[in-house]
């Protein structure tokens, strides 16, 4: 038996990537691994995983003042207090006592690139490249292999340190039958922020609709430094959706667009995937890498070549189920059991690094 904890902090927010990858993945290291204990450790309030087996805990915050000063004291307590073995950052930090091995996921290095994409991110920007200078994190996973080429050369880490793991789809994930809806949609699905590119999809599907009856739909929970969208005929602005809500949605859509800038991974184009959309996205590394040739793939700012690509989609329906097809086959290939262990083998490898240095 081994005893896991877990940065149970991004469960504290309704939604996005890196929440929907710390609630699979704990669940999913539950499940794959009785035997363990899975422990959920915040300084915060936050909402456990849904049909949580019973080795995955909850436990309890800071206790005093001290412990509120938390990555430093708090969670090293914490740690202690439950004999907690291995430690995973699931959101760029770790504890800044390297009391026990620690795994960090690095999910990708926008908060590096362009400081306007992450306005509140100076926090990750200043502490994540010491603790990994420093070596208080023992092993690190990147999503995509993209990302970890990334972590090397900007970093410069020892290549053995860091593991390239991908993400998957929850198995809620599946085509709907459904009549297609009149007029046709494309479908954005995620955070609505300036890194995903929404400006630009917005003004390609109004020179569509100029010649095609077809509406946009826009499915995430708008970020505060991203400003207000105006309604106007055909643009559906969902906000935050129901994860159970989402495969109709993707099941439904002409294609799922995903015209980001740049991604570690791109989870809700594989989501649109194994739901048997038709994509189109940007031909970032870390997506590119995970469709496959089962997606179009579209420069992120030749206008010219979104428009084509999407009215391709249009004027053949042919085309795009043939890319559906390929899409579900192409998604099948993933999964949060093949990521759990994959995961916990990291945190043996973690382990034994720490042996060694201590």
């Amino acid at each position: 038996m081994v005893k896991i904890a877990v940065d149970a902090t991004p469960l504290t927010i309704p939604s996005g990537g890196v929440r929907r990858y710390t609630d699979e993945l704990s669940r999913a290291l539950a499940e794959c691994y009785p035997e363990d204990e899975v422990w959920l450790l915040s300084d915060q309030r936050f909402e456990v995983p849904s049909r949580a087996p019973a080795n995955l805990k909850a436990a309890r915050g800071p206790r005093n003042l001290l412990e509120r000063r938390w990555w430093l004291w708090g969670l090293a307590t914490e740690i202690s207090r439950l004999r907690i073995e291995v430690f995973h950052g699931v959101d760029f930090a770790v504890p800044y006592l390297p009391l026990r091995p620690a795994v960090m996921t690095l999910h990708d290095l926008s908060p590096w690139m362009d400081p306007s994409w992450h306005m509140e991110s100076q926090r990750v920007r200043n502490r994540t490249p010491t603790l990994l200078r420093l070596g208080l994190s023992t092993m690190v996973i990147t999503p995509s292999e993209a990302v970890r080429r990334q972590a090397l050369h900007r970093f410069h880490l020892e290549p053995s340190r860091v593991v390239a793991i991908p993400l998957a789809a929850g198995g809620s994930f599946h085509p709907v039958p459904q009549p297609r809806s009149t007029p046709a949609y494309l479908l954005y699905v995620g955070t609505i922020e300036p890194r995903k590119n929404i400006p630009l999809l917005i003004e390609i599907w109004r020179e569509l609709r100029k010649h095609h009856a077809i509406d946009l739909v826009l499915a995430g929970r708008r970020r505060e430094d991203f400003p207000e969208i105006k309604p106007e005929p055909g643009l559906h602005l969902k906000g935050l959706t129901l994860e159970e809500d989402l495969p109709t949605l993707y099941s439904g859509a002409l294609a799922a667009v995903y015209p980001s800038y740049y991604e570690g991974f791109g989870l809700p184009v594989l989501e649109a995937m194994q739901c048997g959309a038709a994509v189109v996205a940007s031909r970032d590394p870390a997506i590119a890498e995970v469709v496959g040739d089962a997606a179009i793939l579209v420069d992120v700012n030749n206008k010219p070549a979104w428009f084509e690509a999407l009215e391709s989609l249009i004027a053949n329906p042919d085309h795009a189920r043939t890319l559906a097809e390929k899409a579900v086959i192409r998604a099948a290939g993933f999964s949060w059991i093949k990521t759990a262990r994959l995961t916990r083998e990291v945190y043996g490898h973690a382990v034994e690094r720490f042996r060694k240095k201590t």
